[in-house]
């Protein structure tokens, strides 16, 4: 037999084999716990919060219809979550196509819900509309109860499965109304940690009541670490939402701006704000879900913002005829938006589901804000004047910085070498295995340049402080070699035209000393990278050695130590004799390259913070407050948080 024959016989047998006995029906709820990450995008940390959003949009949705104003989510001592909304609480009669209760339905089966067209939502809030069964199939424990009509009803599930069914367990005031519902996250499921971070939560908490201005919402904290409760309301919205963004920042404008509309049965809200800073601060959203990749309601707000300062600039003479018009870039210097929009059929699209692709939403957005705009420009002549010097100025730094920008990149690889900042590339081509080491001070510098690995790690010393980005424009940013010899060695570009598939290494590792001028320096890199390159943040790509603090040496014994507790501890464990040594590593410079590779750089040994910046908006607001202009929020922040600082080395 020809080995064409024998392979036509193989197929021939697999064929037969795979008959309908191969496939798998999942029934109920078993397609979740079968492929959670289809349903809430992954089992990790994100996944576990997810199933709390998904139970608060729930009440989000009967806020939006008009029917709740407070929500409560409680983590209990157990970490299992309690959320308490007073809407009109989950319908408890029979559903006709089921035959069984509604509220079991929701929690049992895939896509049932007020959400479907059957008229109970005008706009949901939920991204999936599936909420209440995933939470319930991914829990090992649900109970719900409903309060409505007197009485409080109650039932309870295991695994997505009815445990205890539907019962009427007591009496209650007529005038209560609402839903309880308290899950276990399932170990089963959530392997990695079912144990849920209190700031992602109140971050989320506080934005939704942002998002929702007379929501009542609050978070508390059972869990005897470090019990806490917050209550977020907010009677001015999103309004109120960019005056919090700009806290610690100088204003243009005595409030900020607030536009309001209703077109074609979506809801559009805008609140704006500009400042002296130098960057744009511009959040959008779609039914609460924070559309970190636009959409069509950013495109809208972006193109009124531009028509509408340039039509008034041309009218009052700011602009000659002759003159170009003022790019969107140059008006939305110091600019701080949120823009959130409520729509009865939103479309997502992106990767990750987080950019809105509905037409409607555009003309909408842009009419709704451009009517309002144009008309605050002409009752406010002054604010509009510093509206309009702001832009005229942003758009003389964009064209220096334009021309600086070709200076940069005209910089060959052998011209890197003759800036202050004498980079060392590695050998490897290959971005994902190479590494680039931005290293204090030349010393240090030579130490790390002789005991690197050549083929994957390159070394950019950095003499001094950078310039702080944070107080200054783009000309002058670039008009810094340090920073001009980071942004060439990087090979992204920066700000709006960065791209991150140009980048040269998959790990920028800040190595600084550790004491308060090197922490300092590493704050200016990390504000530089998150204002200008943040998609190298947001990628994972961003890392912070960890040089030890401490050598202890005692005969042929050395070992390398990172906390004076631990060094109490090694000394405590240590025989008499012979006395040991202790070097106290003040600075990078003081190791050899040998003591820098096996300490900090070897990456069979080392050790590395990622930065992550999963809460981008507190990142922001912390930035500004601690590399800004205003000293008040600054030392506030130092008095409330000094008391976590144990050791200071001044």
């Amino acid at each position: 037999m020809t080995d064409s024959e024998k392979k036509e016989e193989r197929l021939e047998e697999l064929a037969k084999s795979y008959d309908a006995s191969q496939i798998q029906v999942l029934e109920g709820l078993e397609a979740v716990r079968k492929r959670p990450g289809m349903y809430i995008g992954t089992t990790t940390s994100q996944g576990l919060h997810h199933l709390v959003w998904e139970i608060v949009d729930n009440g989000i949705d009967e806020a939006l219809a008009g029917f709740a104003d407070e929500i409560n989510v409680t983590v209990e001592k157990d970490n299992s979550i309690r959320v308490t909304d007073n809407g009109r609480g989950i319908p408890v009669d029979l559903q006709q196509k089921t035959g069984r209760p509604a509220v079991e339905t929701i929690f049992t089966i895939l896509h049932a819900g007020g959400k479907f067209g059957g008229g109970g939502y005008k706009v949901s809030g939920g991204l999936h509309g599936v909420g209440a069964s995933v939470v319930n199939a991914l829990s090992s424990q649900l109970n719900v109860e409903v309060l409505k009509e007197g009485k409080r009803y109650y039932m309870d599930f295991k695994r997505g499965k009815v445990n205890t069914e539907l019962k009427v367990s007591g009496t209650i005031p007529e005038h209560e109304h609402g839903t309880i519902v308290h899950f276990w996250p399932d170990h089963d499921i959530f392997r990695e940690t079912t144990v849920y971070d209190i700031k992602i939560l109140t971050t989320r908490i506080r934005e939704l009541a942002f998002l929702n201005k007379g929501l009542r919402i609050s978070i508390e904290d059972l869990r005897p670490e470090k019990p806490t409760k917050e209550v977020f309301h907010y009677e001015g919205g999103i309004k109120s939402y960019v005056e919090y963004l700009d806290n610690g920042k100088h204003d243009l404008f005595p409030e900020p701006i607030y536009v309001e509309g209703d077109e074609k049965g979506i809801k559009v809200e805008v609140a704006l704000q500009y400042t002296d800073d130098y960057h744009t601060n511009l959040m959008t959203f779609a039914n609460n879900i924070h559309t970190y990749e636009g959409g069509t309601h950013e495109a809208g707000f972006k193109a009124a913002l531009t028509r509408v300062i340039n039509d008034y600039a041309h009218k009052k003479n700011f602009l000659k005829d002759s003159e170009d018009n003022l790019s969107g870039e140059d008006v939305r210097e110091g600019m701080t938006a949120v823009v959130s929009i409520k729509h009865p059929d939103p479309q997502f699209e992106g990767q990750t589901k987080t950019k809105l692709g509905n037409s409607d939403a555009r003309t909408v957005t842009d009419h709704t804000f451009a009517e309002t705009f144009s008309r605050y420009l002409m009752e406010n002549p002054d604010i509009a004047k510093d509206v309009m010097d702001k832009g005229l100025l942003a758009s003389k730094a964009r064209l220096a910085a334009k021309r600086a920008r070709e200076v940069t990149r005209k910089k060959s690889g052998l011209e890197i070498s003759n800036l202050p900042g004498k980079l060392a590339d590695n050998s490897s081509k290959d971005p994902e295995i190479s590494e680039l080491f931005i290293v204090e001070g030349d010393s240090a510098g030579g130490s790390a340049k002789q005991g690197r690995s050549r083929l994957t790690q390159a070394i950019l010393p950095i003499r001094g402080k950078i310039l702080n980005v944070e107080k200054a424009s783009l000309d002058r940013i670039l008009a810094n070699e340090e920073i001009r010899t980071l942004f060439t060695a990087m090979g992204t570009g920066f700000g709006d035209e960065f791209d991150l598939s140009k980048a040269r290494y998959h790990k920028l590792i800040i190595m600084t000393d550790a004491d308060v001028d090197g922490a300092h320096i590493r704050t200016l890199l990390l504000t530089l990278f998150y204002r200008y390159m943040r998609p190298v943040v947001e990628a994972g790509y961003v890392y912070i050695a960890q040089p030890p603090l401490y050598q202890v040496r005692q005969g042929k014994m050395q070992k390398y130590i990172d906390s004076d507790e631990e060094l109490e501890t090694v000394l405590g464990s240590l025989q008499p004799s012979p006395k040991p040594v202790i070097q106290r590593y003040k600075g990078l410079g003081e190791m050899d390259a040998s003591q820098l590779w096996e300490t900090t750089m070897d990456p069979d040994y080392r050790r590395l913070l990622r930065v992550d910046v999963s809460d981008a908006i507190e990142a922001d607001h912390v930035l500004e407050m601690l590399m800004g202009d205003k000293v008040l929020p600054r030392r506030q922040f130092i008095e409330d948080n000094a008391h976590y600082v144990e050791n200071l080395d001044v």
